[in-house]
């Protein structure tokens, strides 16, 4: 396994396996797996838990972690004239390549430019100049970690599959975020088969690609999604909410139009209330960090609803998995 960069690039059997290994992992860890190997990690977006569970999952196999946190970012352009002092992609993940076993990369980019960032062009662009198995730790479309711990932790805690119900819902914050954790999450609930519901306001829905890809993945699996701004609608028998936050899709990467449009959406705080039609043991989800009493109410997430810190903690052993096939195979 090369390149971890997108849960759609995996089918049923690959994903099983995966999460096969991290529960072994997770139960039996082998400390010596990968004595002497080392990770690079280059972030050009910070990420506290990425890199504590990138970190932490290394060392339980006996590795190292090098974190790199580039200044100036890094220049992928190849003719481009480099009159400023920046590295250039090719020579740092050349060189890094030398000294190290596996590469991950936390790039969201500037999220302004829509079908760019659904092609993925940035990490595109870094794929093609890494000489070493890459991992993708948080791109503009893509967050495939958190997908793998998410599947992981939907697992643990015994949600159906197949005819599951499960809420895809916006939640307020005070900034746009990129699509990463929304995108995947839906990805996620529509490999398991699941019966999946959108909730979001106007300005907001998921780009026409991403849920083409999705329902694509849905009808495979035996699943189906659906788009409601109706809440009751939406959570009604719910087994999950996860909630999570992006910009405005309808005028992608305007900050200003964002700005005036999520300041009347403040209601989009999840309380206790969301989960009056949804089942009584319905489980929250949500991407560390989240914003408290702002994208989610205290009382939830010290509730026995909340599965946010399993998914955060399920980070390592899906960690130590990828990084034992990427590197061992």
């Amino acid at each position: 396994m090369k390149y971890f960069l997108d849960l759609a690039g995996f089918n049923s059997r690959q994903l099983a396996d995966l999460l096969a290994l991290a529960g072994r992992l997770e139960q039996h860890p082998d400390p010596t797996a990968l004595a002497g190997r080392i990770a690079a990690l280059i972030l050009m977006d910070r990420s506290f838990h990425t890199v504590s569970s990138f970190q932490t999952a290394m060392s339980r196999l006996g590795g190292e972690c090098i974190v790199l946190e580039p200044e100036f970012g890094l220049e992928t352009g190849a003719d481009v004239p480099m009159t400023h002092r920046k590295h250039h992609a090719y020579e740092v993940l050349h060189a890094l390549g030398s000294y190290t076993d596996v590469i991950g990369i936390r790039a969201h980019g500037p999220c302004d430019d829509l079908a760019a960032d659904l092609r993925e062009q940035l990490f595109r662009e870094f794929t093609a100049a890494c000489p070493k198995p890459l991992v993708n730790l948080g791109s503009a479309i893509h967050h495939p970690c958190q997908g793998l711990a998410d599947l992981k932790t939907l697992d643990d805690l015994s949600i159906p599959a197949r005819g599951g119900r499960f809420v895809l819902s916006w939640v307020y914050d005070s900034e746009p975020r990129p699509l990463a954790a929304a995108a995947t999450a839906l990805q996620v609930a529509a490999s398991r088969g699941m019966r999946v519901s959108v909730h979001a306001p106007d300005g907001y829905s998921i780009p026409g690609p991403l849920l083409a890809k999705a329902q694509a993945t849905a009808m495979e699996t035996g699943g189906s999604i659906i788009e409601t701004q109706d809440r009751d609608a939406a959570t009604d028998a719910a087994h999950v909410i996860y909630g999570a936050s992006w910009g405005t899709t309808d005028d992608y990467g305007n900050k200003d139009t964002d700005a005036e449009l999520r300041s009347g959406l403040t209601e989009w705080c999840v309380d206790e209330l969301w989960f009056g039609k949804a089942q009584e043991t319905c489980q929250y989800m949500q991407t560390l960090p989240l914003r408290r009493e702002v994208s989610v109410t205290a009382d939830v997430l010290e509730g026995p609803r909340s599965a946010v810190v399993r998914q955060a903690a399920n980070r390592v052993p899906i960690q130590m998995a990828i990084l034992h096939r990427m590197i061992l195979g």
